[in-house]
């Protein structure tokens, strides 16, 4: 999916692309979703809880969007690749996009912290991410030469945040995950770049277990002022998946208001 002799109209579409977004059903996951089937790829997603995701099928259905599910605890390793099998056989064989969206916070202080709570944590946002990478590697290689991977980081993997410190360690290793992969697959023809949001208008951004005090210091530190809509890091992800993006790999990007300038 080299942008190079394409038309305008090709290299910002994704007419045709097949893709897989893990933890599709609500917030960031779900914008993403909307974003890559809006324009023109053929998406399927997955999420812990059956009776959201058929939900959202029907709606998506609805709109005329072209998305399958399946349902898939990320932090499970057989049942991460029970979903690679299902996309495989959905898509016959060939994936162009892999998006490892679907994670989990902890709001917790280090020293609260127990080995059950960052082992959940890490399996979920650090270790799904590298294993489903390697699964769909196989996938990727056949979309001949355009395969493109997008990880869903936080600016926690950039900025030391309090009571965020397992939450924070998986980011940045992911970070840098990013970052191996991209120099590593380059030669296969795959691109693996990260986006790193700030605050956003999500499930998890309402927790109640957050210190409001924190929320209250982060948002006088934004220089927009305000926190990000899903759609605004969907959009992000969208581009980094298009023929537009074609010489962009191994990149870290931040979709923060400004947060880490400040």
């Amino acid at each position: 999916m080299v942008a190079a002799g394409r038309s305008r109209e090709e290299r910002w579409s994704l007419a045709g692309a097949t893709a897989l977004v893990t933890g599709g059903s609500k917030g960031i996951g779900h914008a993403i979703v909307e974003e890559l089937a809006g324009f023109g790829a053929r998406v399927h997603t997955c999420s812990r809880n059956a009776a959201e995701l058929e939900a959202c099928r029907r709606r998506w259905e609805e709109k005329g969007l072209a998305v399958t599910v399946s349902i898939c605890d990320v932090s499970v390793p057989a049942e991460r690749e029970s979903l690679v099998a299902t996309v495989e056989a959905t898509f016959g064989g060939k994936l162009d996009i892999l998006v490892n969206n679907a994670g989990q916070s902890l709001f917790k202080t280090a020293v609260e912290c127990t080995g059950e709570d960052s082992a959940r944590v890490m399996a979920t946002n650090l270790e799904s991410c590298f294993h489903l990478s390697q699964l769909a590697h196989p996938l990727l290689l056949l979309a001949g030469g355009g395969g493109s991977v997008v990880h869903i980081s936080s600016i926690a993997g950039f900025i030391g945040l309090p009571a965020l410190a397992v939450y924070s360690m998986t980011k940045g290793a992911m970070n840098q995950l990013t970052r191996s992969l991209a120099a590593e697959w380059a030669r296969d023809g795959i691109r693996v770049n990260c986006v790193a949001p700030g605050g956003v208008r999500t499930d998890i951004s309402s927790d109640k277990t957050i210190d409001p005090e924190l929320v209250k210091k982060e948002m006088a530190r934004l220089p927009m002022g305000r926190i990000a809509e899903p759609e605004e890091v969907a959009s992000m992800v969208a581009f980094l998946c298009m023929p537009a993006a074609s010489y962009m790999t191994g990149q870290v990007i931040y979709v923060d208001g400004g947060r880490t300038i400040t």
